[in-house]
Formats: C-alpha cells, structure tokens, sequence
C-alpha cells in the first residue's frame, strides 16, 4: 500500500483543482482520502467515533485552508497533520484520559487486512500492532505502511523527527519483545 509518484502527482493535482473551488475535485480528495485518514485519527484514539468526529473536522479545515497550503505535492502531510491536531484537541477536551482508555479497549479494533499469502504470521504481527501505545502505532503505520520518511512522519504527526524516531525504536522493541516471547533474537 505505499504511496507511488503517481498517487503524489495525483494528488497534488486534485489539490490544485480543489483550490479553484471545483467541487468535483473536492470530492475526489475526500473519496481518496477519507479512509485513509479515519484509520489514521483511530490509531491517535483508539475510540472510532473519536476518530470519526476528528477527520470531519479536519475536512472542514482541509477545504476552507486549501489556499494556504503551499506545496500541492504536499497535501498527503498536511492532511495528516492537521488530522493529528484535530485529534490532539478533541482528546485534550475529554476530562478523564481514563474514560478514553476504557472506550478506546471497548471499542473493537477494525479488523486486520491479512494476506492468505503470509497467514498466521501477519495475524500476529497485526494483533501486536493492535497493542501498541497509539503514537507508537501512528509512527509504526506511517513508516513501514505508508512508506512516509521520519521526516515526514515528524510533519504529519506535529512532533520533532527526534520524537518519530524514538516512538519507532520503542515500537520495534516492544513488538519483537511481543512476537519473540521476549527472547533477544
């Protein structure tokens, strides 16, 4: 599933398009992006409806900020980014972080896409991706799903490259601890 040339190309053009106020365009963007960035804002919340609630808003401030985004090539981060910071405020808003955990375990994860190719293996690389803190999880998905650079993965999610960069060794450290048994391979 990673991100082609083409996939940036097309979007930088939609993005383009959607500036000069063609709503079909418009539409495009929100057909091509709307699953990819609900996904994003529950790996941030781990609460579907959360999720859900976040990336509306952040469509409004996608589509009425078109004309600030800079770089049309650009616009799969600054989606991103500015789902994050929906996110950010709407979990900043909640008055117990413990009711959002409680609704976050609750809440059934979407099910794992597994590869009949790869079976029991991916399974259990996607249950352990599944227990990963949600900024571990995010950082993990960006990279190694949406092939997205540390650099660009610091851009979407808001936080410093340092800060990518740590959240993916203690992502790793906990996932070959999860999947080894705990045994240092």
């Amino acid at each position: 599933m990673a991100v082609t040339q083409a996939d940036r190309a097309r979007d930088a053009f939609l993005a383009a398009a959607a500036r000069t106020g063609q709503a079909r365009a418009q539409e495009a963007l929100a057909r091509r992006w709307q699953p990819r960035l609900i996904a994003h804002a529950w790996r941030l919340t781990g609460d579907m409806e959360l999720a859900r609630e976040a990336v509306q808003d952040a469509w409004v401030e996608i589509i009425t900020g078109l004309h600030r985004l800079r770089e049309d090539r650009a616009f799969a981060l600054w989606a991103w980014r500015i789902t994050t910071r929906r996110c950010a405020r709407l979990i900043g808003g909640r008055q117990a972080r413990r009711r959002l955990q409680a609704a976050a375990s609750a809440e059934p994860p979407p099910a794992p896409a597994v590869d009949p190719e790869r079976g029991a293996d991916a399974a259990r690389i996607a249950q352990a991706m599944q227990s990963l803190p949600p900024a571990q999880r995010a950082a993990m998905w960006l990279f190694h799903i949406e092939d997205l650079s540390v650099a660009e993965i610091a851009v979407a999610l808001d936080v410093p490259a340092g800060t990518v960069k740590t959240r993916l060794m203690h992502a790793r450290r906990t996932l070959r601890e999860t999947l080894t048994g705990g045994d240092d391979v």
